[in-house]
């Protein structure tokens, strides 16, 4: 048995000066899955949002996630580590609140990559059964996790050349469309830049709107969260945190806009309500030709892998930091010996992921109307509920020591961002049997679910704090400033 000043050491490092800005980038725009988030979630926005003033919903979202930043890459230069946002919260508002947070940061990650597990087995089944291999869709969806499970026992620059690939390739074809759409003048009403106007954005669908858009977010941490094997972080960070959020705003408002100009500003939601699954498909097909829908179909199964491996990696350094900071097993903080990668904290990762998806399988739940929708619902909830205790977190650290900031930067902003998150939370919670497919008691107690996680995770720091006071004077400080 150990005693406690081993279980306060970090019992492994990543491998430092390892990944730049690009590869950063991919991870968060992979985790985004642009043409999964275009294709998939987008038109259900359209339909029973607000309509041609999604492209404008995209932009709020990308105007909340810029205020988010200021004080996100500013509190960044002072506190880095494989936990992140967890990291964050423990040194802002407390060690309770960082293990709560790392607990619904855990919850969250864990239910977005089993929902994409499921919908990625459904799109696989589809596709090989056209070329004659029928199969039952979670075949496909063990084969990719075992996939990803190597892939991210590897060095964290094998996993950015594949997510940089991925993400390429799908952003090329939806960019051929929205050109496409542009060169051809737009549809039978012609171009406008109406989507962007108040009086389009700002209808009572704009609510159910913000549901879908802000969940095409998910992922945005993992700038932060490699920031203990980025080469100069203190730069690297900042500068990919607002890379990414700007790629991910400006991309999604110009693709959904192009895509209003195709069917008309009048006729996009009605439109999509009758195509919800053809919707961007029939759009390609008039355009591009029919190669492009195919093509879209394929590239749908590696934005979907593309974001698993980035989820994958984001949890095995959550498990990792846990681990290290003996909140879990201790092996979880050890590292790769060639790779420096987590790779015991792959394992487990992986073996949870398994498990979940059996337990699905084996319950014969629809790996859409169940596994996929239930799960994303649940981790939309999650991810916003972190990023809130985040905002407050930013707010209580600089009120210690403003660093040298001003107040738009320490306070301000990280106001500004809370107030957003927190509508954003009201929004979700209004909205969960939409975002989830249907209203049942287990949908509607998801709510209570994230809230029961992170009072669980703040007991058990405290439950730490009484048994092993050395340790945890120790959370949340192995790499702070």
């Amino acid at each position: 048995m150990k005693n406690d000043e081993s279980l306060t050491a970090p019992s492994g490092k990543l491998a430092g000066n390892s990944v730049g800005i690009a590869h950063i980038v991919f991870f968060v725009v992979a985790a985004a899955a642009p043409l999964t988030a275009v294709v998939g979630a987008t038109p259900p926005a359209f339909a029973f949002g607000n309509g041609a003033g999604v492209p404008g919903a995209f932009v709020l979202a990308g105007l909340l996630y810029l205020i988010f930043s200021v004080g996100f890459t500013a509190m960044s230069r002072h506190i880095s580590g494989a936990g992140a946002f967890y990291t964050y919260i423990a040194n802002g508002i407390g060690k309770p609140a960082g293990v709560a947070g790392a607990f619904i940061a855990l919850l969250t990650y864990s239910s977005v990559q089993v929902a994409v597990y499921g919908l990625i087995g459904v799109f696989t089944n589809g596709a090989m059964a056209a070329l004659g291999l029928d199969l039952p869709w979670w075949v496909w969806s063990f084969a990719f996790l075992a996939i990803t499970h190597l892939a991210g026992q590897r060095n964290i620059t094998f996993s950015g050349a594949i997510l940089g690939v991925c993400m390429l390739a799908e952003i090329v074809i939806l960019l051929l469309l929205d050109i496409g759409i542009v060169l051809h003048g737009g549809g039978p009403e012609g171009m406008s830049a109406s989507a962007f106007m108040p009086s389009t954005v700002f209808t009572p669908g704009l609510g159910v709107s913000l549901v879908f858009v802000v969940g095409s977010f998910i992922g945005f941490e993992a700038t932060a969260i490699f920031g203990e094997e980025a080469h100069r972080p203190e730069i690297t960070i900042p500068r990919a945190t607002y890379i990414s959020v700007l790629l991910i705003a400006v991309f999604y408002a110009f693709s959904t806009w192009a895509i209003v100009q195709f069917y008309g500003p009048s006729k996009i939601q009605e439109t999509a309500n009758a195509s919800l699954n053809t919707f961007y498909f029939d759009a390609a097909t008039a355009v591009l030709g029919p190669w492009a829908a195919h093509t879209m179909n394929v590239l749908l199964i590696t934005s979907l892998f593309a974001c698993i491996l980035s989820f994958h990696n984001t949890l095995n350094r959550y498990f990792f930091a846990l681990g290290r900071e003996g909140l879990a097993f201790e092996v979880l903080g050890k590292v790769h010996e060639i790779h420096g990668s987590p790779y015991v904290a792959g394992i487990l990762q992986s073996g949870i992921a398994a498990v979940v998806l059996a337990v699905f399988v084996i319950a014969g739940q629809d790996p859409l109307a169940v596994v996929f929708s239930y799960m994303s619902a649940l981790a939309v909830l999650g991810i916003l509920a972190v990023q809130a205790m985040v905002s407050i977190a930013i707010i209580m650290f600089f009120r210690k020591d403003n660093k040298g900031y001003g107040p738009w930067r320490t306070t301000i902003a990280p106001i500004l961002a809370l107030i957003g998150l927190a509508g954003a939370i009201v929004l979700v919670i209004s909205n969960l049997g939409l975002l989830a497919g249907t209203s049942n008691i287990v949908v509607d107690s998801f709510p209570v679910i994230v809230v029961l996680i992170g009072l669980i995770g703040a007991g058990f720091a405290l439950s730490i704090k009484k048994a092993s006071p050395e340790r945890y004077a120790a959370l949340g400080r192995v790499f702070a400033d």
